[in-house]
């Protein structure tokens, strides 16, 4: 069988920010057993639009499905494909640290400094990291923490990203 071209997608789409849109964007996804990787939603410089970043895993055709349905929706003013676009993509990210020794809390300073964190709230044995940065960094400190602490709570936000004025990739 040959390789469906499976790979990661994104999608900003502006809509109308009026109340059930959200449900009705996220509906078409579940409706067609389409795979919805994130999906981020906030309002513009216009109350009236609201801006969503999604991601999703697919092959060529359906992505076409899903943008072709997506620009069908009443509420939908404008579907970007981000797929091959120079983009500026970030994803907000707290891990929450339990058990922490004060040797521990010196090496998650040192990481929150290599990956551009802050430690944002700080007791007698945890510590509350934030992180702005690339899903993949993301990722990989998570992965990082995780294997070296034990202990964690994860929060993501999911990215929001918008077309870059330079040519720069996510």
């Amino acid at each position: 069988m040959a390789d469906k071209g499976m790979k990661k997608r994104w999608i900003s789409l502006y809509v109308e920010n009026q109340v059930g849109v959200l449900s009705k964007i996220s509906g078409l996804f579940s409706g067609k057993c389409y795979n919805l990787d994130s999906l981020t939603v906030g309002t513009t410089e216009d109350p009236t639009v609201s801006r969503m970043t999604i991601a999703t895993v697919s092959d060529d055709e359906t992505f076409e499905q899903i943008k072709k349905q997506l620009n069908r929706m009443v509420e939908v003013i404008k579907v970007i494909d981000f797929t091959n676009t120079f983009v500026r993509m970030k994803e907000i990210l707290y891990i929450k640290v339990f058990n922490c020794s004060s040797e521990d809390k010196v090496e998650l300073f040192q990481i929150a400094e290599t990956f551009k964190a802050r430690v944002i709230d700080y007791g007698k044995d945890s510590l509350l990291l934030e992180f702005v940065q690339t899903a993949t960094k993301n990722d990989a400190v998570v992965k990082l923490i995780k294997e070296e602490f034990g202990r964690i709570e994860v929060v993501r936000g999911g990215s929001v990203g918008i077309e870059s004025i330079s040519m720069m990739e996510r």
